[in-house]
């Protein structure tokens, strides 16, 4: 008989809680029980889940009694305060925040990448940025073939990353705009409708912003690459969802586009459009596991360089469908 498990969703309520109940019910991950975790302000909603109806229950140092699973989708804060009351009440912890990403006790997982570093968990696991976990999706297998030695990189990212009040913003501001009326702005500092930000995160005295420093600092942890280098740009753009990324990645070795595109068609989780006239766009990959990859071609700028277009659902991949992964990869 199939062991099955309990497994505990914090923020279940929020946006990549919401996919994690989809994703658990799609890849009918092995639940005996289910237990929706969320701030007073959510609790006694209820949610579908297969055949039944939950409760969202509050969250509270008692609610990982019994739990198998913990699968972490709210704020940093949350994530510091409660992942390690869970481990100790049994139950493994797979997280979205950035608290643990950076903590070298606690691996961070792409699981078509470094699935194996799992193993040497302490109860604590993590998912990487979303934005990250794309990018490496489509140069991972180029690292493979050629050793990637930097690159760089400006992202398309969606407003779903900031959240729903993101969300809402957008459609206001679309509506506005086609009735003449004044916008106003709450989340991003400028107009989002019609309009790009290159402004994601804080920023800091680099110049850079954090967002944009992830990159690098998880690529090196995640390929096991500690000499990775990335200067990136992320920049938010008037799309309701999926990211999407411009690479130019410089490597080791001389580089082949025969090599690069066997190298891709093989690579799991990954869909390579190898037509230059087809390529990838973030409407084509909402809602869809894999991540694909476009445009690829010679880098006319870097020696040994390859320049490639990715996109991918920022909350699957990026998120919740990563994390749902980790707990198939530990069971």
């Amino acid at each position: 008989m199939r062991k099955t498990f309990h497994v505990a969703i914090v923020g279940a309520t929020g946006a990549v809680g919401l996919e994690i109940i989809r994703v658990l019910e799609r890849r009918r991950f092995p639940i005996s029980k289910l237990t929706l975790l969320a701030s007073s302000r959510s609790v006694g909603r209820f949610l579908q889940f297969e055949n039944q109806t939950l409760k969202v229950q509050e969250l509270n140092e008692k609610a990982f009694e019994d739990v198998d699973f913990a699968l972490f989708s709210a704020n940093g804060e949350i994530s510091l305060r409660y992942a390690k009351m869970a481990v100790q009440s049994g139950a493994i912890v797979i997280d979205n925040s950035s608290a643990f990403r950076a903590d070298p006790e606690v691996p961070l997982v792409i699981p078509e990448i470094n699935g194996t570093d799992v193993r040497e968990h302490r109860g604590i696991i993590a998912n990487p940025n979303c934005t990250t976990a794309i990018t490496l999706m489509g140069l991972y297998p180029l690292h493979r073939a050629f050793g990637v030695r930097r690159v760089f990189a400006s992202s398309y990212q969606a407003v779903s990353g900031s959240g729903a009040q993101a969300i809402q913003e957008l459609e206001q501001q679309v509506r506005c705009l086609g009735k003449g009326e004044e916008v106003t702005r709450r989340v991003y500092p400028h107009q989002i409708a019609f309009n790009v930000i290159p402004h994601v995160d804080a920023f800091l005295e680099s110049g850079y912003t954090k967002e944009e420093m992830k990159m690098q600092n998880e690529g090196r942890r995640i390929m096991h690459l500690p000499q990775f280098r990335a200067s990136v740009t992320c920049v938010r753009v008037p799309v309701y969802r999926a990211h999407s990324i411009a690479v130019s990645a410089e490597f080791e070795k001389l580089v082949s586009l025969d090599i690069a595109r066997s190298a891709l068609l093989k690579a799991p989780g990954i869909r390579l459009l190898e037509d230059a006239a087809l390529y990838p766009v973030p409407l084509d990959v909402e809602g869809k596991d894999i991540c694909e990859v476009g445009r690829l071609r010679l880098d006319c700028a870097l020696d040994n360089g390859l320049a490639f277009w990715v996109c991918g659902d920022q909350l699957l991949k990026g998120a919740a469908l990563n994390a749902v992964q980790i707990a198939e990869l530990l069971i």
